[in-house]
């Protein structure tokens, strides 16, 4: 069975960090696309950030190029995310999501596996 484990998110002041983590069970995330995603109150889904292990590609939106970024290790069969200069915007739930492919997207209709959501709240 495909799982997804998120974990990290928290509460941090505007300008502050927090890196969440995304573990995968029953699958080997080098043979498949791996996304973040995160979702306000009243706001649709929206994708930030998505990376294929096995070449190390990575995208990014435009709302968090430059202050996330994506990572992973096959060893531990995770993927990481690590935001840095937070805004109170970037407060939603985050969740990591992967489908079978060697081409990501930021889609999240193309993604088949979910984890469950980690809180990330920016304070101003």
């Amino acid at each position: 069975e495909v799982q997804l484990q998120a974990s990290g998110g928290g509460l941090v002041q505007a300008g502050g960090s927090l890196r969440l983590s995304c573990v995968g069970s029953g699958f080997t995330i080098d043979d498949h696309a791996i996304g973040w995603f995160r979702q306000a109150p009243g706001k649709e889904r929206e994708g930030v950030a998505w990376i294929s292990t096995n070449d190390g590609r990575r995208g990014y939106s435009d709302s968090v190029k430059g202050r996330f970024t994506i990572s992973s290790d096959l060893a531990t069969n995770t993927v990481y995310l690590q935001m840095n200069h937070l805004k109170p915007e970037d407060t939603a739930v985050y969740r990591c999501a992967a489908f079978k492919s060697y081409y990501p997207s930021l889609h999240p209709h193309e993604y088949d596996y979910w984890g469950q959501g980690t809180q990330v709240t920016v304070s101003s």
